[in-house]
C-alpha cells in the first residue's frame, strides 16, 4: 500500500466497508431494542389486564383468588419464552448467516471431480502422453493448447522451453491435473488422469513451483509433508541429496527449527531447497519443475543440477526453465510457441540448428557476456 501510495484510496475503501458494517449493526440493535422491550411491555400490559379484570370478578364473587393467582402465573409463564426469543434473536441471525456460507461451500461442485470408479495404478512408471489435447482456461476464449500431442517415455527428462505465455506451465498443470482438458486426454502409463483418484495421482506426480510454499512448523515436518511416515534419517538423506543439509544443520535448532508462517525464517533460496527435498522424499514417478531454480543463486543452482542428474535417473522429469543452464541436464528439449510444439530434439542437436532454441541459446550466451 505504501509502495504504490494507495493510503488514501485504501482508507476510502475501508471507510465504505466500515460504514456498511456500522449500519448493519445499528439496524440489528434497533430491531433488538424494539422487539425485546416490546415483548416485555406486552407482558406487563397482559398482567395488568388480567389483574384488573380478575380483581373485579373476585370482588363480584364470580371468581376465587386462587383462580386469579393461577391466571397471573400462566400469563407470566407464557411471556418468559417470548422474552428469551428476543435475547436469542441476534445469535440466531449470526448463525443463519454462517449456515448460508457453509451451505454454499458444501454445495460447490469441484471443477476436477474424483472418478466414480477409479482405476488402480499401484506401480506407476511415468509414461506421460498428450492425445489431441485442447485446453482453454475459460469458455469462449482462445485455446492455450490446440490439438496438442506429446509422448514422454518413462524415465526421460524433458525440458520445456519457449517465450512467456507459450503454454509451458499449462502443460505442467494438465499433467498434475490441476485442470482437465477441454478435449482430448492426458494419460499416465496409458490411464486417463480423469480415471485416477487423487491419492494415486498425487503419489505419482509431484510439482516444485517457482516459489516453494512452507507451512508453519519444523523444517523436518515440511520436508516430510509428502511422506509423513518418513523417518528422520530419510528426511536428512533427502536434504543431503539436494545439498540442503549443511545450511539446515546450521539453523538454531537444526531440522527442528520452526520456519514460521510461510517459511519467513528462511530466505527464498533456502525455501526452494527445502521444497526440492520435499519432492525428492516423496519419490514420485513424474517430477515437474516449474521455474524451480529461478530463485536460487548460481552456486545453489549448480548444486541442484548435479543432484538432479542422479536423482532424476529413474524417473520422468518435466523441467520448465527460462535459464538455459537448467536445460543442460535434459535428455530432450521441447520448444513450445503459441500452444504448439515447434521443435523437438536433444539440446545438442537443437543448438547446432537454426531454430528458435538455437536463437534462445545464442541470446542467453550473449547476456552472460
Amino acid at each position: 500500500v505504501q509502495a504504490f501510495r494507495r493510503e488514501r484510496r485504501n482508507q476510502e475503501i475501508f471507510e465504505g466497508l466500515d460504514d456498511r458494517l456500522r449500519a448493519a449493526n445499528v439496524w440489528s440493535s434497533r430491531l433488538g431494542a424494539v422487539y425485546g422491550p416490546g415483548v416485555r411491555a406486552l407482558g406487563h400490559l397482559a398482567t395488568a389486564g388480567v389483574l384488573v379484570y380478575g380483581g373485579l370478578r373476585v370482588l363480584d364473587g364470580a371468581m376465587t383468588v386462587g383462580v386469579l393467582a393461577a391466571f397471573l402465573l400462566y400469563v407470566r409463564r407464557f411471556f418468559e419464552p417470548m422474552q428469551e426469543l428476543a435475547q436469542f434473536y441476534n445469535v440466531f441471525q449470526s448463525a443463519a448467516a454462517a449456515l448460508e456460507k457453509l451451505s454454499g461451500v458444501l454445495e460447490e461442485k469441484p471443477a476436477v471431480p474424483e472418478p466414480e470408479s477409479p482405476v488402480a495404478l499401484p506401480m506407476p512408471r511415468g509414461h506421460v502422453q498428450f492425445e489431441d489435447v485442447t485446453f482453454s482456461y475459460r469458455r469462449n476464449t482462445p485455446a492455450v493448447l490446440a490439438n496438442f500431442n506429446l509422448d514422454i517415455p518413462a524415465g526421460q527428462t524433458v525440458a520445456l522451453v519457449g517465450e512467456t505465455g507459450a503454454g509451458k506451465t499449462t502443460v505442467a498443470r494438465l499433467v498434475s491435473r490441476f485442470y482437465d482438458p477441454t478435449s482430448g486426454r492426458v494419460t499416465l502409463d496409458g490411464v486417463d488422469l480423469r480415471e485416477l483418484n487423487d491419492a494415486n495421482l498425487r503419489r505419482a506426480v509431484a510439482m516444485v513451483t517457482q516459489e516453494g510454499f512452507l507451512f508453519s512448523g519444523s523444517v523436518a515436518d515440511n520436508i516430510a509433508f509428502g511422506r509423513p511416515e518418513a523417518s528422520r534419517a530419510e528426511v536428512e538423506n533427502a536434504a543431503r541429496a539436494i545439498g540442503a543439509h549443511d545450511f539446515l544443520s546450521r539453523l538454531p535448532e537444526g531440522y527442528d527449527t520452526d520456519v514460521r508462517k510461510r517459511g519467513g525464517r528462511l530466505s527464498a533460496g533456502q525455501r526452494q531447497l527445502v521444497a526440492f527435498a520435499r519432492a525428492f522424499l516423496a519419490d514420485p514417478a513424474v517430477l515437474i519443475l516449474d521455474e524451480a531454480t529461478s530463485s536460487l543463486d548460481i552456486p545453489s543452482e549448480r548444486l541442484i543440477q548435479r543432484a538432479l542428474k542422479t536423482l532424476l535417473a529413474d524417473r520422468t522429469a518435466i523441467i520448465i526453465a527460462h535459464r538455459l543452464s537448467t536445460v543442460e541436464i535434459a535428455d530432450r528439449v521441447l520448444v513450445i510457441a503459441d500452444g504448439k510444439l515447434i521443435e523437438d530434439g536433444t539440446p545438442e542437436d537443437l543448438m547446432s540448428g537454426v531454430g528458435q532454441y538455437a536463437d534462445l541459446h545464442r541470446q542467453w550466451l550473449e547476456s552472460l557476456a
